[in-house]
């Protein structure tokens, strides 16, 4: 079999209200889709496919030829945008996985469930789930009296419908990931029909859904525990939330590694960090970049330590060390700024 990960990135999200493309927005110290790349990098087997928009350059000069790009000319929905990776994947990938830019948190272990549930199933398309609350405006993951997924029905539609209060108490949510089996995506999707949308008229992908299911071939649905992966940002408020879920995650990962964090709520450590067993981390203390902090050190409180390589046996208390390297037992004293590139 041959995954093929698709990667939506044309939106350009106005309602962060900034000059900077959404997916470009910072989550952990990378942008928001170099994460989603990363995971999709793992699990696929060809380069991964990424959506921009037109004249977009911020995504290509992150990634270069690690990925393929294809443009999406107008911005018609979710539908359309997946169509536009047809010409470069048509018969050349048994599955294709599509997933967003702006959800950092996806791990590539549950893209690598997802593909693998559609494979072992035989199902037309396999989707990500979540269960949530009913208050929740995701779409809701309608199933028949034999478990089976028969449709996607989005809120506004569910409100419309006769039965729209069994509708809106479903739980179980459509997170808008998808693995589609190859031959049948590209098979069908042209013939996805316009939906009215805030913006005018659009072609979802929930609709492939419904299609499969028109056709008798089954869709199997992939719930997963950690809601956290479900979060997409496409305001400052949601960038927030999707911030100190990515914090939670890294916080509690150093800690099950032997990291002492005194206040993990207060203590910020990029992705490409390095920790040693046995260093304590006070509170008010960030740690960014690719920087790396050695065994049995004491960092913070109130400290900032970036790019930089620390250690072991260091000391480092309310002061501000980058760009340089702390040679083993250092004690760095409080009000202290060290920056390699200035020395």
């Amino acid at each position: 079999m041959t995954l093929a990960v698709v990667i939506l990135a044309a939106g350009q999200g106005t309602r962060m209200n900034s000059k900077t493309q959404k997916i470009l927005h910072e989550v952990g110290g990378k942008p928001m889709v170099q994460h989603v790349f990363d995971a999709a990098e793992t699990i696929a087997d060809l380069p991964p496919v990424v959506v921009v928009g037109p004249g977009e350059k911020g995504v290509s000069a992150l990634f270069g030829n690690r990925a393929a790009y294809v443009v999406q000319p107008e911005q018609l929905g979710t539908g359309h945008a997946t169509q536009m990776a047809r010409p470069i994947l048509n018969e050349r990938a048994n599955q294709v996985l599509v997933t967003y830019g702006d959800m950092p948190l996806l791990r590539a272990s549950t893209m690598g469930q997802l593909a693998d549930a559609q494979q072992s199933s035989g199902a037309a398309a396999a989707l990500l789930s979540v269960m949530g609350d009913p208050g929740s405006s995701f779409g809701r993951v309608v199933r028949d009296e034999n478990c089976k997924v028969t449709e996607i029905v989005e809120v506004a539609e569910a409100r419309q419908r006769p039965n729209s209060q069994e509708l809106l108490a479903v739980r179980e949510l459509n997170v808008g990931v998808y693995c589609f089996d190859g031959d049948w995506l590209w098979e069908n999707i042209g013939a996805l029909p316009k939906r009215q949308a805030r913006s005018g008229q659009e072609y979802y992908l929930t609709d492939m859904i419904e299609a499969a299911v028109n056709q008798g071939r089954d869709v199997v649905a992939l719930s997963i525990d950690d809601a956290d992966e479900c979060l997409g940002a496409g305001t400052r408020s949601e960038l927030t939330l999707v911030e100190k879920a990515f914090r939670r995650r890294a916080n509690q990962q150093w800690l099950d590694n032997g990291v002492t964090l005194i206040d993990p709520d207060s203590i910020y450590i990029d992705q490409d960090v390095i920790i040693g067993k046995d260093t304590i981390i006070w509170p008010d203390t960030y740690i960014q970049g690719s920087s790396v902090i050695g065994q049995d050190c004491i960092i913070g409180p109130n400290t900032i330590i970036r790019q930089a390589h620390i250690g072991d046996g260091c000391i480092v208390e309310q002061a501000q060390v980058e760009n340089t390297s702390l040679a083993e037992r250092t004690h760095v004293r409080p009000f202290t700024w060290i920056n390699g590139d200035e020395s």
